[in-house]
């Protein structure tokens, strides 16, 4: 029964000649739609159970509310004997070949399928590692970019004390300037002074240097011979009245 089905549906398919414009239409604006644009979701890192090697576990599934659980098998022998019967699919010397064969891959999967499946989680994991270590440089460097933008705009903010600072370094050393021009206008100011001072003092000493000489030549020149030599005699007899006095004291 259930190969009748399968049959009549397929002839159905076959003659409806729309139905594959309707799918390629379809996919064509699936793709052009904005669902297209939507992240696509994570492959996962195993597949899905599968029964015999080659039948995913779902087909199972879906088959087993109608079917029960020999449903799947007797669809698959029924479609076997039906192909077989009907000569749509013929034993020939092809079909032990590919017996032999797929007897081949499956002994080899099974033998040499966990060491090579380990090989290649090896490799894989060494690539996660290295996208893993690139990641991390990447979100360190990004980091230190961060704080460096931090920093600056930090001190991009204590850029107007810095000004200010610069601001009263520089007033302080215009009035530093200022007061430097003031000392020296004073220190000048004050030795020119000192000099008219000194000046003075000096045509004041001179004249009494002048006046002082004026008058010993003038009392010199008014002295007659006569009294310089009273005077001499006068000196002298002062000189010994004090020697005789002072001898008489030294006996005493």
């Amino acid at each position: 029964m259930l190969s009748r089905l399968v049959l009549v549906s397929g002839h159905t398919l076959k003659n409806s000649g729309s139905f594959g414009a309707c799918l390629v239409q379809a996919s064509r604006s699936f793709h052009q739609s904005s669902q297209s644009l939507a992240p696509v979701p994570p492959l996962p890192e195993k597949g899905g159970k599968v029964r015999h090697g080659i039948f995913p576990e779902e087909l199972f599934t879906l088959l087993y509310p109608k079917t029960g659980v020999t449903g799947p098998y007797m669809l698959g022998t029924g479609l076997l004997l039906y192909m077989l019967s009907k000569e749509i699919y013929v034993i020939n010397h092809e079909t032990f070949a590919a017996a032999s064969i797929g007897a081949v891959v499956i002994y080899g999967i099974k033998k040499f399928g966990p060491s090579v499946a380990a090989f290649a989680d090896k490799i894989n994991e060494d690539k996660v590692a290295k996208a893993q270590e690139v990641k991390d440089q990447a979100m360190a460097s990004l980091t230190q970019g961060i704080e460096d933008e931090k920093k600056e705009q930090w001190r991009v903010e204590g850029r107007h004390m810095l000004f200010d600072a610069k601001r009263n370094n520089v007033a302080m050393l215009l009035e530093t300037n200022y007061r430097e021009r003031v000392h020296m206008v004073t220190n000048e100011v004050k030795k020119r002074l000192d000099y008219q001072v000194e000046l003075q003092n000096l045509h004041r000493r001179m004249e009494q240097e002048h006046m002082v000489n004026w008058v010993e030549q003038s009392v010199i020149k008014s002295i007659t011979p006569l009294q310089e030599k009273e005077s001499i005699a006068k000196c002298i007899a002062d000189l010994k009245v004090l020697a005789k006095a002072t001898q008489a004291r030294a006996t005493v």
